[in-house]
């Protein structure tokens, strides 16, 4: 199992160590992480959870180490997480099933070729 905690470091290092190389890339991503919370439409605590369900459906462990400490942070509970991952989960489903019926007309397409 990964130790997230060291893990969230070594992402947090790497990161920093190519901000070093290019800096206006890093700088813009900043901005734009932080352009949504300007509106504060949403509080962070839904943010982080959001940031979540989409990085389970990226499937990117890093966004995960960071935003489940940033989610406890902003006070998230299991529950809230839960519902947050079954969003994700059902959007996953969903967009397999979505993506079969596609398969299944380019499949019905190719024998008409």
């Amino acid at each position: 199992m990964l130790d997230w905690n060291t893990y969230r470091g070594q992402i947090v290092a790497g990161v920093g160590r190519l901000a070093k190389l290019t800096p206006d890339t890093i700088k813009g991503y900043a901005q734009l992480t932080q352009a949504g919370s300007k509106t504060e439409h949403l509080d962070a605590k839904t943010r982080e959870l959001i940031a979540l369900a989409v990085a389970v459906t990226l499937r990117c462990d890093g966004c995960i180490a960071v935003h489940t400490a940033e989610a406890r942070k902003q006070g998230a509970s299991h529950g809230e997480l839960a519902e947050a991952l079954g969003v994700a989960i059902g959007v996953n489903a969903g967009a397999a099933l979505v993506y079969s019926t596609r398969t299944m007309a380019a499949f019905d397409a190719a024998s008409e070729a």
